[in-house]
């Protein structure tokens, strides 16, 4: 039977998961930057005392006598730096949206399927970037153009859409940065024109701050949802999945466009009525919402060798399947090589979602399936 979920707005009955890093570090391109003085104000409210302003730009003081050391180290730090010019050109990013905008890059949750494993290098800090007007300046730039949603047939009604969640969980570390409260302001004013449409992604729940910003509808809030045994045991310092639907619920009685993010499926023992489940839970999420606008993204769980290296290196006693063995292998134009789950086993479970999304959650719309 699907567990009863609280459907009210009223977030204060639902534990709230909050990340507090035990250190702060200040490079000194990002020292004298307007929004670092935000960061360092919030940072001192949610209580942290030891914040660092570094002589250069070099990330110091993270490497530990072992990778489980380095990795706790990253993962209790948080560095506010300066992006790159390299990280302030939008990028395509298919099938989510027309263009990647990084407001940070690294994430504090503990997923031992982590998909950035393989692609940032080094230790798994958060890098907050603190030229924020330089990063959404692409937004501007970019507006109009794109082959994701802009000018399709499926999407175009969704304008020009910009992923804000690529390469970190924005909602994880809003309350240190207010970095999407920004980018929703300014968007939401119209900014960037009326064809503008933000993006992201979370398995974070503190969603208070963001109820009353004047959005206009041009943010779209995704929740990654995941049966509750795989959620459970893979996806450490995140909100719970009750929590992620309640908050689901009050971003959409806000008025925003809102989302789930089924990632990444996996076919534990039992997974029909584990995620038929769960979608009845999201159906509860949502029951009565006034203009709901609700999509669905459909991931399943795949691996590179790189990223299966570094995950084992992460989470040692991991028991998540990464055995190439059992999985077909999927080469991208580049030649590099993903382990996804085998032919049999994907049409499987492309189909129960096909048919059970239709008759469970009859008013989401399936965005795409990989």
């Amino acid at each position: 039977m699907p567990t009863t979920l609280r459907t009210s707005t009223d977030l204060s009955t639902v534990a709230t998961r909050i990340w507090t890093p035990k250190r702060v570090l200040i490079t000194r391109a990002a020292a004298g930057l307007e929004h670092t003085g935000e960061i360092i104000r919030r940072c001192e409210a949610a209580g942290v005392t030891d914040i660092q302003l570094l002589p250069g730009d070099r990330l110091t003081g993270l490497r530990g006598e072992s990778e489980r050391q380095t990795y706790a180290l990253a993962k209790s730090s948080l560095a506010v730096v300066a992006a790159p010019p390299s990280a302030l050109k939008p990028q395509p990013i298919p099938p989510s949206a027309d263009w990647r905008i990084d407001l940070a890059r690294g994430c504090p949750a503990h997923c031992q399927y982590c998909y950035l494993a393989g692609s940032l290098g080094g230790p798994p800090i958060t890098r907050v970037y603190a030229n924020l007007d330089d990063v959404l300046a692409g937004i501007g730039t970019h507006a109009g153009r794109g082959s994701v949603t802009s000018g399709t047939v499926e999407r175009g009604h969704e304008g020009t859409t910009f992923e804000l969640s690529c390469y970190t969980d924005p909602l994880g570390i809003e309350h240190l940065t207010g970095s999407l409260s920004a980018a929703i302001n300014r968007a939401g004013r119209g900014e960037y024109g009326d064809r503008v449409q933000l993006r992201f992604t979370t398995k974070f729940d503190d969603v208070a701050g963001l109820l009353d910003l004047p959005h206009g509808r041009r943010t779209r809030a995704r929740f990654s949802v995941n049966a509750a045994e795989v959620a459970n045991r893979f996806e450490g310092g995140t909100a719970r999945m009750p929590a992620r639907l309640a908050a689901l619920r009050a971003m959409a009685e806000a008025g925003y466009r809102v989302g789930l993010t089924i990632a990444p499926i996996m076919p534990v023992p039992g997974w029909q009525e584990a995620y038929g489940e769960l979608l009845d839970d999201a159906a509860a999420a949502v029951a009565g919402v006034d203009d709901l606008d609700l999509t669905v993204e459909l991931i399943t769980h795949r691996f590179t060798p790189a990223s299966r290296d570094v995950l084992l290196q992460w989470y040692p006693g991991t028991r998540l399947e990464m055995d190439p063995d059992q999985r077909a292998e999927k080469r991208s134009k580049f030649g590099g090589v993903k382990y996804v789950y085998p032919r049999e086993a994907m049409t499987g479970m492309r189909q129960f979602f096909d048919t059970e999304l239709a008759r469970r959650l009859p008013a989401a719309r399936i965005l795409y399936w990989t």
